[in-house]
Formats: structure tokens, sequence, C-alpha cells
């Protein structure tokens, strides 16, 4: 088995202050991939929890205190690929990638449109050029599994207060159909190919006490090429603790490296 958490931090200084960490040793986990590190790996080093595994790795926005993704491996990879090749992408620090032969693990925080329309303008210029190259990577037989933060519920049941976000930036209609047209063809939602259950989610707003309520979004995906669909075994969101505001996604596959 082969399994693969990924997490949007908010801080992944402020996630091990929250106990992250301490759950993570008792995962038994292959990859991890973080979101929103929001931390310059200068300011880590020196403290090894910030370096779980075997092989760690970090991709830092240029901004301090802003973004930023992380990967941490069981496996040496044949490659790490820190960065899209993107200027407008990388100085934000938001894709990481480790391969292994022709399996690609990508850590990637998606832009959030919620701040204004320049915002929103980043996130859909990057949706629009992101695609050809996810159809690319399919082209050519590669196993892809694409993990994060993407900013997007998919579906209606994937947002409680569907109807009241109808015309909010992570669940417009054009975002919604850009998961809907990249599910339709190359690629599939790991987490809904095992796990029909309703009411789940990733992230609450941390208002309004929205998380005790279960007032959430699932915006945070494994997202796999169709040659990896047969090998999801399990599926689950981790709500037992508190790491962020977002939760834990937790999926097993069959072993991927034989």
């Amino acid at each position: 088995m082969f399994k693969i958490i990924t997490l949007n931090a908010n801080g992944i200084r402020a996630a091990e202050r929250k106990g992250f960490f301490q759950w993570l040793e008792q995962q038994n986990a292959d990859a991890v991939c973080i979101q929103e590190t929001k931390a310059q790996q200068s300011q880590l080093e020196g403290n090894p929890v910030f370096f779980p595994f075997d092989y760690n790795y970090y991709h830092d926005a240029e901004k301090k205190g802003y973004s930023g993704t992380a990967l941490y491996l069981k496996h040496k990879p044949d490659e790490v690929k820190t960065g899209i090749g993107w200027e407008e992408v990388d100085c934000e620090g938001r894709y990481l990638e480790a391969r292994y032969g022709d399996l690609h693990i990508i850590s990637l925080y998606m832009h959030s449109g919620t701040s204004g329309e320049e915002r929103q303008a980043k996130k859909d210029a990057f949706m629009i050029k992101f695609r050809p190259y996810l159809d690319d990577l399919a082209a050519d037989n590669h196993r892809v599994i694409l993990c994060g933060d993407i900013n997007i519920a998919h579906m209606e049941r994937d947002i409680r207060n569907w109807k009241g976000n109808l015309k909010n930036s992570g669940f417009l209609p054009h975002e919604r159909q850009w998961l809907s047209d990249l599910f339709a063809l190359n690629y599939k939602d790991a987490f809904r190919l095992i796990n029909q259950e309703e009411l789940q989610y990733t992230w609450w707003s941390q208002r309004s006490r929205a998380r005790e309520k279960n007032v959430g979004w699932r915006i945070d995906y494994h997202i796999i090429t169709n040659n990896l669909a047969d090998q999801v075994i399990d599926a689950e969101i981790y709500i037992g603790e508190v790491f962020s505001d977002h939760a834990p996604v937790v999926i097993t596959y069959q072993d991927l490296l034989k």
C-alpha cells in the first residue's frame, strides 16, 4: 500500500503547535503534501520536527509569511521539480513535484479569489494555463497524483451552503466547470471514487462556529489520472483533531512504486 496525505496547514509552524507532526508520526504515510506553509525554509532549519521523513522539500514564496508548499517523502524520488516554471506562480511557492519514474506526486496551492477581482483574475489565468499542462502529462500516459488546496468546491454536495455561495469565488460556475471538464476526460476525483458519504468537507470558515456546525467546503483534493483509478483503496478526511482551518485528506493506494 502507498498512503498519501494532503493538508493546507495555514502556517506549518501553527500546525506543529496544534499537534500535526505528532499525529503524522502515527500515520505510516509514504508522501505528505503541504500547502500554505507560510514560512521560509531557513526559519525551520535546526528543528527536525519540520523535516519528518528521509526526504523533505520546501518551495517558499518570496514574500515572507505567505503561501508556500512542501513535500515529505519516505522514498527517495528520482527528481524533484521546485516550481512549475511560471514566474507568476513560482514567486508564490505554489507548486512542488516529486517524480518516481512515470509517477508524479504534486503539491499544489491554487490561488484563492476571495480577496478581490485581481486575485480571481490570477486564479482564472492559472486554470487556463494549467489545464494543457495536465493534459500533456496524461497524454504521455504518466501517472499523476495532484494533491492540494484547489480552492474550488465541485458539486453542490461539496459545500454545505451552496445556494448562498453561487456567486462567490470557489463555487463560481466556470470554476466548477473547470473541474467537471478535467474529471470528464483524463482525471478523476480520487476521494469520490471511494467515498460517497454526504457532509464531507475539508475547510471551514473560522467565523460563526462553522466547523462546530460542519458548515464547510470540500476544496482539498487528490486529482489522479485515469490510469490510477483502480489503485485507490481507501479515502477519508481526518477530523479527529484540528491542525488548521483545513483537514487532512488521507488516501491509500495500491503500491505505486512496484
